[in-house]
C-alpha cells in the first residue's frame, strides 16, 4: 500500500496542471477574448482598444462616435442584466453605450440561441 505522499503529490501536480493549462487557454494570446472566425463571434470582455482593433473602428475621447461606429458596421453586444462582466463592458462605453447595438438575450432566447451565443458578454458582427 502507498503512504499518502505517494498519493496526494501526483493529484496536487494533476490537479495544478489542469489550472495552468486552462489559465493559459483563457487568457492565451487572445486576452481571455474567444474569436471563431467563421461566426463573427468574440466570446468575453475586452477593452475598448481591443474592440477598436478588431473592429477597425477608431477609438477616440469620443465614445459616442465610436459606439455609433461600431453599430453602423455591423457589431452587436450580447448580454445579459446579471452578468457582472456584462456590466463591466457596458461601463466601459459610460453613456454613449446607448449609441451600441445591444441585445438582452435572457429576453430574447430564441435570437440568441440563433446566432450561436454560448456566454456572456458576446460581440458578432455581421458578415
Amino acid at each position: 500500500m502507498k503512504n499518502k505522499s505517494e498519493i496526494i503529490v501526483p493529484v496536487i501536480v494533476g490537479i495544478l496542471t489542469l489550472v495552468f493549462v486552462g489559465l493559459f487557454a483563457y487568457f492565451g494570446s487572445s486576452g481571455g477574448v474567444v474569436k471563431n472566425d467563421k461566426t463573427g463571434l468574440f466570446e468575453g470582455q475586452m477593452s475598448l482598444e481591443k474592440l477598436s482593433e478588431i473592429s477597425t473602428c477608431p477609438l477616440t475621447s469620443d465614445k459616442d462616435s465610436f459606439a455609433k461606429c461600431l453599430t453602423e458596421k455591423g457589431w452587436t453586444m450580447y448580454g445579459a442584466k446579471w452578468c457582472s462582466h456584462c456590466q463591466a463592458q457596458k461601463d466601459l462605453f459610460g453613456d454613449s453605450f446607448q449609441y451600441v447595438t445591444y441585445v438582452e438575450c435572457p429576453d430574447n432566447a430564441e435570437l440568441c440561441v440563433a446566432e450561436g451565443i454560448n456566454g456572456y458578454p458576446t460581440w458578432k458582427v455581421k458578415k
